[in-house]
């Protein structure tokens, strides 16, 4: 699945995201692409025990692949 938050004032990329990983199945992989680094994202993610690996595009943006 992929969730394209470019262009969205916070909190709505994080807000998106959170409610896409409830959809998420046991071995599936959520994409996001952020304009910024999503900070308060991760602090998130950990406890609610996903994973993330993060990668910086090109056009400034980033794109993060989150997994259990």
């Amino acid at each position: 699945m992929i969730l394209d938050n470019r262009g969205l004032e916070p909190p709505q990329p994080m807000m998106r995201t959170l409610a896409a990983l409830e959809t998420l199945g046991e071995n599936e992989v959520l994409t996001i692409i952020n304009d910024r680094r999503p900070m308060f994202l991760y602090e998130q993610l950990e406890e609610l025990g996903y994973r993330q690996r993060t990668e910086p595009q090109d056009d400034g943006s980033f794109k993060i692949e989150i997994f259990r």
